[in-house]
């Protein structure tokens, strides 16, 4: 299984670091958000159609090997877009590496910046799976995609934020 992403996902993962950050953006709670390589790229599934997947392999007779992904990969760079689209923040970017900044557009408002002290050591640039054998075998196919996971968990998030939940 390759990357697969809910609101459930703690926050020290970078997709509800994300999400969350925006959601307190969107509540005044959050100025801006530290970042690490802005151009690795991963393939994000939501969990609950690999939880589909995973069924549809127990129900075989025989077991197999089999990969469940999106097949498409998307970098932080755009899931920063999408969390901040999501709250209605349209995000720009000026400099580079380590000096990046992703800027609101409307305001010139900093929302993101990059540090160096987030950066991975050994960190892969790209993963993306192939999951062609699961959709000839299971007839499994990702039903969420990406900007409607990254939605579905800044709701999630805000939701958190007004209930004063402590997964927040």
């Amino acid at each position: 299984m390759f990357n697969h992403e809910s609101p459930l996902r703690p926050p020290q993962f970078i997709t509800r670091k994300v999400t969350l950050a925006f959601a307190r953006m969107a509540m005044g709670q959050q100025a801006a958000l530290e970042v690490g390589n802005l151009d690795v790229a991963r393939d994000w599934g939501f969990a609950g159609d690999y939880v589909e997947g995973m069924w549809r392999m127990v129900q075989q007779e025989a077991g197999a090997d089999y990969v469940l992904a999106t097949g498409k990969a998307h970098t932080v760079r755009q899931l920063i877009e999408t969390a901040a689209a999501c709250v209605d923040l349209q995000i720009g970017w000026r400099g580079e590496g380590a000096s990046t900044e992703g800027v609101e557009r409307k305001s010139g408002r900093i929302l993101v910046r990059v540090n160096p002290a987030f950066y991975r050591p050994a960190d892969i640039t790209l993963t993306v799976g192939n999951a062609a054998k699961a959709a000839a075998q299971l007839d499994w196919r990702p039903v969420v995609d990406f900007q409607t996971l990254i939605g579905m968990m800044i709701e999630a998030d805000l939701a958190r934020l007004r209930s004063g939940s402590s997964l927040a």
